[in-house]
């Protein structure tokens, strides 16, 4: 079974950086797939980035390339996310989730069990 809690949230200026948790309780982690989705009030959630088993393949929405970064330590059944040069857009509730690595189709996983969320604020 798979239990996803995030951490590392909080209040943050623009320009600063945050690096985002996502630890399971389980001990099949190393098993799944494993994304960030983030939704802002309002606003349906959306994808963030992706990784693979291994750690060898990522993905990213054009929103975040090359300012946040997503790995996993599967010895420590933890996912990351380092998000730098924080923009206010940035500003919502960061989940992560896990997914059977077989389910990738067109471009994206379909992921199964989802965390509860970490609220990041991004001041102007």
């Amino acid at each position: 079974q798979v239990q996803l809690v995030e951490s590392g949230g909080g209040l943050v200026q623009a320009g600063g950086s945050l690096r985002l948790s996502c630890a399971d309780s389980g001990r099949t982690f190393s098993s799944y797939a494993m994304g960030w989705f983030r939704q802002a009030p309002g606003k349906e959630r959306e994808f963030v980035a992706d990784i693979s088993w291994s750690g060898h393949m990522t993905h990213y929405a054009d929103s975040v390339k090359g300012r946040f970064t997503i790995s996993r330590d599967n010895a420590k059944n933890t996912l990351y996310l380092q998000m730098n040069s924080l923009k206010p857009d940035d500003t919502a509730v960061y989940y992560c989730a896990a997914g059977n690595p077989s389910s990738w189709s067109n471009g994206r996983y379909k992921y199964d069990y989802w965390g509860q969320g970490t609220q990041v604020t991004v001041s102007s």
